[in-house]
């Protein structure tokens, strides 16, 4: 079958190691099931690992991809939920042992992949194949940032910093059709003004004064936006953050956070019943995931440059 790889891993160039073309089917392990791919969507994970980011050289060549929609062994449409673990307290992110598709299991930029049984949702007829595998990694990182960790009621006031990535997207398009008032940052002027035809109510300079203090920030960018979070936040209100793509290491104004007694939540993606959940909510309010282009499997090359070279607005598809 016809997949992309990572062959080898490079810091400095991860397009060095990225490899199209013919690989074995997967083997099937008992309670696993085969998927045909219909689409499957890029995220910033793949790029981790092109990077040799969470991945040792004895796991490669290793098939990219944590999100797809296909179909299953009974023809049913279903989507591919991406986290591999033992639910621990109904929660399988909370898994020690958790892992991701693509990081010790064959992941989903391929013809075919495999997962355990349990890890399929069904697919809504209203959702295109291309939009339900935009979910699994971006769209459900949002979801639960909002609607479990943010502890915030339709109303509140939600700052997203940068506008143009999968998760931000997500975040801006869920938090308006969820009733909050979505502020958003971005470098990119071209990039604001998106922001703002996808919802969002206000958009500023990254960095940039707001006009109030906000009940909560959405955090994905990390050390070049992590100073802005912290003071943009009012007393007692709450970062949410699921990644860093700018950086790990950021340095905290302490005292605001235990003066003004501000909470820094951490999150990372979402539970097999949240991605259901999220499938229903896109089904039953219209709204879908913004997509940046769709390519085929074959050119994954293209958007895999695109979005290291921060060209993105919106998820990128490959369709096999």
């Amino acid at each position: 079958m016809i997949a992309v790889t990572a062959s080898q891993t490079d810091p400095n160039d991860p397009l060095k190691g990225l490899t199209v073309g013919e690989r074995p089917e997967p083997a099937v392990p008992d309670g696993w099931t085969t998927v045909t791919v219909r689409a499957a969507s890029l995220n910033h994970h793949d790029l981790f690992t092109l990077r040799g980011i969470g991945i040792s050289p004895d796991r490669l060549p290793m098939t990219l991809g944590t999100d797809a929609a296909g179909v299953d062994e009974a023809g049913n449409e279903v989507i591919v939920h991406s986290v591999i673990g033992t639910p621990v307290n109904g929660d399988e992110t909370l898994d020690p042992r958790r892992t991701l598709l693509s990081e010790l299991h064959q992941g989903t930029f391929a013809e075919k992949v495999v997962v355990p049984k349990r890890n399929l949702v069904p697919k809504p007829a209203a959702l295109s194949f291309e939009h339900a595998a935009c979910l699994p990694t971006a769209w459900l990182t949002a979801y639960r940032m909002l609607f479990e960790k943010s502890g915030l009621e339709p109303g509140s006031t939600v700052l997203v910093q940068g506008a143009g990535g999968g998760v931000s997207t997500a975040l801006i398009t869920l938090g308006r059709a969820a009733g909050y008032r979505v502020w958003a940052t971005s470098r990119s002027e071209a990039k604001r003004g998106k922001a703002l035809e996808l919802g969002a109510d206000q958009v500023f300079e990254t960095g940039g004064r707001l006009p109030e203090r906000v009940d909560a920030v959405m955090e994905s960018v990390g050390e070049a936006t992590w100073d802005h979070s912290i003071s943009s936040l009012r007393p007692g209100g709450r970062v949410v953050i699921c990644g860093a793509t700018s950086g790990m290491v950021a340095p905290t104004k302490l005292a605001q956070v235990f003066f003004l007694q501000k909470q820094i939540i951490g999150s990372t993606m979402g539970t097999r019943d949240q991605l259901g959940r999220l499938a229903v909510f896109l089904e039953q309010t219209g709204v879908r995931p913004l997509v940046d282009r769709v390519l085929p499997l074959t050119e994954a090359r293209e958007g895999v440059a695109a979005m290291a070279g921060g060209d993105v607005f919106g998820k990128i598809v490959f369709t096999p």
